[in-house]
């Protein structure tokens, strides 16, 4: 198809753009142009019929995702872990947890997916331990001041009995961030700090020996053949000296992340400004930095081009930017991208931002627009209410979103995402369009928010419901033939969403992924540069990157298109203009 209309460049309010190349770092490093699939193991593929995915079940499809034209996979945790926060608490780092399989189907699953052709990056999880890890065992049965309790943020408490917590810093997950011991004798004795739940004591990170614990962990992953980590909660390790009160704005949630999800960035952050906002005492701390230089300098030790990807809320960009400088870590996700509303002005705020600020110091920006903690962009992109990040949305919320308008922004914003220079990460399922599971059952939810906010807040289950491969069956292919349960209940219409149904189906959701990854990978996007182009409304983004115009158009009137050859449209074009809410790639 040719499109053969041309917009008018002098159309009064058309804005005056300029029309400079921004440019990403050089280098030929693969996770500088990486499409990364991210895989929540426990939702993925369950090939022995318990109702939970695992290894030899992500094994077994992974075809499908090098057919799918991605370049690596990221496991979300499957190390041993009494799964109080679904894996985000390790018991043993160097093993692998029974309801997932053994390091014999970890090793066959990574020879696997390097034989055709896939990197494979895994979760590592260095702010806390669980409080069934024997580092944390040690530490209870050990006196105050011992090595044992050093290597965990244990605290005296305040008044006269100690009976005060230590500072007033609230959970990410609901509640105070501190939690007493109980001694074998029944009485109380010294306080320890959990970010998140109380299962997931935070590890002292000022000790040299918990550092060395972790170079240790890093090598032996390594020596398995890994390609690299995901880092979560990058920026929570290091807590502000002397551990200060904080009490965070009446109006905002914390930064948040992994482990806890996010909760919000705090209202009144400018994400583009050039100065650091106020920073809570236990985020983003300087002394991050020298834990990733030495972990840098443990991955150099290896051959090939091994990544560490920081999931760090940080703002500003300007800010984040400092956790891919060249001698720390290579990735960092974009949760301003990822933040951003459905608006053409700020999103192209924040693409040159991003890509200003992550190209100072030599690094790509690594887009991304779902994951395992927020609320999928098919449903998110649709919400007639404020976006509760963190508290997740159920059936009675406010706003709830509009099925039809939700997919129709999320392909367009897919489609914009995958045309940008960078990496960019793909969520499990968001290739076949999944909306948001948001009538699951109160008595179904596991998510520790659901349980510490006495269900105030529904959290992240919604996003982690497990995916459907096939039509017509109890558990739509992510069980064997017979397995009729998931460990999160499937909603029952989403026959039209499995992968059987789609795959081959022009115009599907499923399609419009592998054909715009190919397309990528064909024409070098993301190594390429962006040039904004002129003569466009305020609702549209327009764009070149190596010989491709992408243009999406973000409000409500069509806009006419340039001549020129139609590679891919997030939907079908019945005349020669964008329709609302729809993204064309042109040659």
């Amino acid at each position: 198809m040719t499109i053969e209309t041309v917009p008018d460049p002098e159309t009064p309010d058309a804005p005056v753009t300029e029309t400079t190349p921004t440019l990403v770092g050089t280098g030929g490093e693969w996770w500088r142009s990486a499409v990364i699939y991210q895989i929540y193991p426990r939702s993925f593929a369950d090939a022995n019929g318990d109702g939970i995915g695992d290894l030899p079940g992500i094994t077994s499809r992974l075809t499908a995702l090098a057919e799918l034209g991605v370049d690596a996979v990221w496991l979300s945790p499957f190390m041993t872990s009494p799964q109080h926060d679904a894996g985000y608490d390790v018991a043993d780092y160097c093993d692998v947890d029974p309801i997932f399989g053994t390091l014999a189907d970890f090793d066959l699953l990574l020879a696997r997916a390097h034989e055709l052709g896939l990197k494979v990056i895994v979760d590592l999880v260095p702010n806390h331990t669980s409080w069934d890890h024997e580092w944390f065992k040690e530490a209870l049965a050990a006196e105050p001041g011992s090595p044992e309790r050093d290597r965990y943020m244990f605290r005296d408490g305040l008044g006269p009995n100690g009976d005060e917590m230590p500072n007033n810093w609230e959970s990410v997950f609901g509640g105070p961030m501190w939690e007493r011991e109980i001694r074998a004798d029944g009485t109380l004795g010294q306080w320890y700090l959990h970010i998140f739940d109380k299962s997931q004591p935070d590890l002292n990170w000022e000790n040299p020996w918990v550092r060395e614990r972790f170079h240790d962990i890093l090598r032996f992953w390594l020596d398995r053949g890994v390609d690299g980590f995901r880092v979560d909660v990058a920026h929570g390790l290091i807590k502000e000296a002397g551990l200060p009160d904080y009490t965070p704005p009446a109006d905002a949630g914390s930064m948040g992340g992994g482990t806890g999800g996010p909760v919000g960035l705090e209202p009144g952050i400018d994400a583009h400004a050039d100065d650091d906002p106020p920073t809570p005492p236990y985020w983003a701390q300087d002394g991050v930095h020298e834990i990733y230089r030495a972990w840098h300098d443990v991955l150099a030790e290896y051959e090939g081009d091994r990544v560490l990807c920081a999931e760090a809320w940080v703002e500003p960009l300007t800010k984040l930017a400092r956790w891919v400088r060249p001698d720390e870590m290579h990735q960092a996700f974009n949760f301003t991208y990822l933040s951003a509303g459905w608006s053409a002005p700020e999103l192209r705020t924040v693409i040159d931002t991003s890509i200003h600020a992550f190209g100072t110091v030599g690094a790509p920006s690594t887009w991304v627009l779902s994951n395992h903690d927020v609320v999928r962009h098919a449903s998110r992109l649709a919400l007639t209410a404020e976006n509760p990040q963190g508290a997740g949305i159920g059936p009675d919320s406010p706003g709830l979103p509009d099925p039809v308008l939700g997919l129709r922004r999320a392909r367009a914003a897919t489609a914009l995402m995958l045309a940008l220079p960078g990496s960019a990460y793909v969520y499990q399922g968001e290739e076949l369009g999944l909306p948001e599971a948001i009538d699951l059952p109160d008595d179904a939810r596991q998510d520790p928010t659901w349980f510490r906010t006495n269900h105030e807040k529904y959290g992240r289950d919604g996003c982690r419901v497990p995916i459907p491969w096939e039509t017509g069956s109890p558990t739509y292919g992510f069980g064997p033939a017979g397995s009729t349960a998931s460990w999160l209940p499937q909603p029952g219409d989403w026959d039209a969403f499995a992968r059987a149904a789609q795959q081959g189906v022009p115009g599907s959701t499923l399609e419009l992924y592998r054909l715009a990854l190919s397309l990528r990978a064909r024409s070098a996007l993301g190594t390429g540069s962006v040039e904004w182009l002129p003569g466009y409304g305020d609702d549209v983004i327009a764009l070149r990157n190596n010989g491709v115009t992408v243009i999406s158009n973000l409000g409500s009137t069509p806009v006419e298109l340039p001549v020129g050859e139609l590679l891919l449209s997030s939907e079908e074009l019945h005349e020669a203009a964008l329709p609302a809410d729809t993204t064309v790639w042109l040659a």
